[in-house]
């Protein structure tokens, strides 16, 4: 059975981490290879401030990590991963086969955050499906617009 490529994104601890990002990759890929996974990009993603606090914890450091592994590899990682006090979330998602190179691409570029949006038109930003006028994709929020109103 050929491997799968994965996608994990980890939420770690930053009073385990403290400072020393290096440290924790080294942790993650150990935990990664003894079961038997192998890593294809990995790098830190972002420090923020959490939404909510998970335990007393109310920052996080998430690091992103693309791996090829077997599917029946995944519960012992799972387990490993919740074994360890340095992570306190993770989440791994399987790549399509057709998105694998584009997505390794975007984890190895450290200056990319999020994908980028090519608008096809100037001035377009994006919010109007395209065209940038009135009445070509969805509107948000409920105010009605004279144009709107209907006749009758």
């Amino acid at each position: 059975m050929p491997a799968n490529v994965y996608e994990c994104m980890f939420l770690l601890d930053t009073n385990k981490v403290s400072g020393d990002v290096q440290n924790a990759a080294k942790q993650l890929q150990g935990i990664l290879e003894r079961n038997h996974a192998q890593i294809l990009a990995s790098r830190p993603w972002d420090e923020r401030r959490l939404a909510y606090s998970i335990g007393k914890h109310k920052k996080g450091l998430y690091y992103l990590a693309y791996f090829n592994s077997e599917g029946k590899n995944l519960s012992p990682l799972k387990r490993d991963f919740g074994l360890n006090e340095m992570i306190l979330r993770h989440l791994i998602l399987k790549v399509r086969p057709q998105m694998v190179d584009t997505m390794l691409a975007l984890a190895k570029d450290e200056h990319a955050l999020a994908l980028q949006v090519i608008h096809d038109e100037p001035g377009d930003d994006g919010m109007h499906g395209g065209g940038g006028g009135r009445g070509d994709g969805p509107r948000r929020g409920g105010r009605r617009h004279d144009s709107d109103e209907k006749e009758g």
